[in-house]
């Protein structure tokens, strides 16, 4: 399957945009699809064959998973990239528009068992609580 893009862009500056998207305090304040979901819990060993893992769980306490990733490549201020416990490869990369604008891509492998719209949407509002926790803090 074709892997699937998305694009953000945040009126921060790029060493921001990459502190906050890479250290646990901030990740557990952004690394949600919906506003009845929070992240309880995150890890990150920032370095290749380092991990990276986060907890995503229902707030009512219905459902929730673990997300695990191992770095392959990492290029600071520039790009990341990593894999899923199952193989899918993620790729993120960080432009820096100007002094204070940044655009993030992420480009990751579809799973399976999702519609790959479906996909996209969850992905787009974790990169879009982001970009708002990002401009806001």
């Amino acid at each position: 399957m074709d892997p699937i893009k998305i694009e953000i862009t945040i009126l921060e500056p790029v060493q921001k945009v990459w502190d906050y998207m890479n250290d646990p305090k901030h990740i557990k304040k952004w690394n949600f699809a919906h506003e009845t979901w929070h992240c309880p819990k995150a890890e990150n060993d920032l370095r290749v064959g380092g991990r990276l893992m986060t907890r995503m769980e229902a707030k009512d306490g219905s459902s929730g998973f673990d997300f695990v990733g191992i770095y392959d490549e990492i290029i600071p201020l520039e790009k990341i990239r990593y894999h899923l416990e199952d193989g899918r490869k993620v790729e993120i990369i960080f432009n820096q528009i100007d002094a204070s604008t940044t655009e993030v891509v992420e480009i990751f492998d579809p799973e399976t068992q999702n519609m790959r719209e479906m996909q996209r949407e969850g992905w787009y509002a974790i990169l879009n609580n982001f970009h708002k926790y990002v401009e806001n803090n």
